[in-house]
């Protein structure tokens, strides 16, 4: 079993792995990092989308041992002892949260482009929408959270 060192929402972790084991059930067996949800496991619904080393990627599809030396950062990293980060707040404020399960994996796309690019219009929040699927209604209330969130940046 190969021995990984990474860092977890800050926190460094040196674990062994199975050569086969999915970084989100890394994330969620072993470090009880429960907020990463497992949708599709083929990478289509992105419930299980984290950032790795600043890019959003889907940990269904990554082994634990592909984040050997990475960092990582999970849902769990948005929100402080001060409360929710102002994306959450949007999120809350739009009615984006839905049931919830999606959720994380919202948070954390809009979170990797909001770190690159601002998004200024609802074409550019549908587009970086895109990419996760949420099974509970339409996305107006998660186009205007996006919106909310860049103008607040």
């Amino acid at each position: 079993m190969p021995e990984i060192s990474v860092t977890v929402n800050g926190e460094p972790h040196e674990e062994a792995v199975d050569d086969r084991l999915t970084l989100a059930d890394f994330l969620r067996e072993r470090l009880r990092l429960t907020g990463t949800h497992l949708g599709c496991e083929h990478g289509v619904c992105g419930a299980c989308t984290v950032i790795v080393d600043g890019a959003a990627v889907r940990s269904c599809l990554m082994l634990a041992a592909q984040a050997d030396g990475a960092e990582v950062e999970t849902v769990e990293s948005l929100a402080d002892d001060h409360g929710l980060n102002p994306l959450q707040e949007a999120f809350k404020k739009h009615h984006a949260l839905q049931c919830g399960f999606c959720t994380p994996g919202f948070l954390m796309s809009v979170t990797a482009a909001l770190r690159e690019e601002p998004i200024e219009d609802a074409d550019q929040a549908r587009d970086v929408l895109s990419g996760n699927i949420c099974r509970c209604t339409g996305y107006r209330g998660l186009v205007q959270a996006v919106l909310d969130a860049g103008a607040a940046k």
